[in-house]
């Protein structure tokens, strides 16, 4: 009987560029060390800013995106020892060293395996990590091992260092698809770094930017309600004053899926990789590109939203998905910062013509490809030569489902 070896389907490379257009009303969606709106200068000009990681913790930390993919996301912190000391908890042998194995794990996350002090109780590692479910099951059996038939004075005098090589993972080990994602950079041999499939800009305001002061008091609500100390009572409590701006944003996201894939599968760590692998690789990246951008659209940053409420969706989406991995910001289509126009064209109306014109020529100069060039503007007639307009989210984000399934519409396709 002849044996047979399934391989992989072959796929066009696709790189997903998705550039969104959102203006968002008064808000402090992401401040400095000052409390401040972020901010940069871009084309000599004060621009508002919101950081990429924000953007990025802002899709990972939502409902939509955890919700799309639960069960194959990681987390990010410090408390790995915590969730050690638990792990030792449960068993009943191990629970007495519970403690020690706490703080021996405060050594992953540095080369040295420095162990740390407790901070208020509780054991922390030396900087937050991004891990996925199979990393910290490692490490917790790892540290169990280094336990097995120790008394607490034998198991405290075993160094954080020895435990770490212990779990070193030379070679493949799952990782989440938000890691896969965000990647990940870690000062310890024992959890492998990660390079990112999906790189985040910081979006930026395509106008100038002036910053405003929200001057607030607090009273008392009980105050002046007795006639005769109602003069003494006059004023406020506090007073106070919170900055915000309000802008046009232009964001950018570029998509591996190629390397999304990659890093889900092992590819370069294993050689056992299937048919079935890919494929199932290639589903969850579909489920979770749809979501991330889903997110990207529709969620805000949470900074100050209590304050604001600065609850608006894009003017403008644009989706390409290009065959060749030649990733392009439009950035430079507000280097002049967009003006409103005397004849009504507001700062919304302004950046997405100015962003159109830009595409249109890069487009025609360049030669740029694109199997799938989606347009997203409900609330504008502008459109953006070569592209398919789409009037529902839900059509947009089904037809990025089906570009990474391998099953893209004709670009042509009206």
């Amino acid at each position: 009987m002849t044996q047979t070896t399934s391989t992989p389907t072959q796929h066009t490379p696709l790189l997903l560029e998705v550039h969104i257009l959102q203006n968002h009303s008064p808000s402090n969606l992401n401040r400095d060390d000052t409390g401040s709106p972020k901010q940069c200068v871009f084309g000599l000009v004060r621009r508002g800013r919101i950081s990429s990681q924000c953007l990025k913790r802002t899709i990972r930390r939502s409902d939509l995106f955890r919700g799309a993919l639960e069960g194959h996301l990681g987390i990010r912190t410090r408390q790995l020892p915590e969730l050690v000391r638990k792990a030792f908890l449960a068993d009943e042998k191990l629970a007495p060293l519970a403690e020690i194995a706490a703080r021996k794990t405060t050594g992953f996350g540095t080369k040295e395996g420095k162990e740390q002090d407790a901070k208020n109780g509780k054991y922390l590692t030396a900087q937050s990590m991004f891990l996925a479910q199979a990393d910290i099951e490692a490490v917790t059996q790892a540290v169990m091992k280094a336990a097995e038939g120790k008394t607490e004075k034998t198991f405290a005098a075993v160094k954080a260092s020895e435990i770490q090589g212990q779990a070193i993972s030379r070679g493949f080990r799952a990782i989440s698809v938000d890691v896969a994602l965000f990647g990940r950079m870690v000062t310890d041999d024992a959890i492998r770094d990660v390079d990112a499939a999906c790189q985040v800009a910081h979006a930026l305001s395509t106008h100038r930017v002036e910053e405003e002061f929200d001057y607030f008091t607090a009273v008392d609500d009980l105050q002046g309600t007795d006639e005769s100390e109602r003069e003494e009572d006059s004023g406020a409590d506090m007073i106070g004053d919170v900055e915000f701006n309000s802008a046009t944003y232009y964001k950018y996201f570029s998509i591996n899926v190629d390397g999304l894939i990659d890093n889900l599968v092992g590819r370069g760590l294993r050689k056992d990789i299937s048919a079935q692998d890919e494929q199932q690789a290639r589903e969850l990246v579909g489920n979770a590109v749809a979501a991330m951008i889903e997110a990207a659209v529709t969620i805000a940053p949470s900074g100050k939203q209590n304050t604001f409420a600065s609850h608006t969706r894009p003017s403008a989406v644009l989706v390409e998905a290009r065959p060749v991995k030649t990733p392009l910001s439009y950035a430079n289509a507000f280097v002049a910062p967009v003006l409103p126009r005397s004849n009504g064209g507001g700062l919304v109306e302004e950046s997405i013509r100015k962003f159109a014109d830009h595409v249109e020529k890069l487009t025609e100069a360049y030669d740029l490809q694109a199997t799938q060039r989606l347009w997203f503007a409900p609330e504008h007639d502008r459109n953006v030569e070569g592209t398919i307009r789409l009037t529902k989210l839900s059509d947009l984000i089904a037809r990025i489902r089906e570009a990474v399934n391998g099953n893209a519409h004709p670009s042509t396709e009206a």
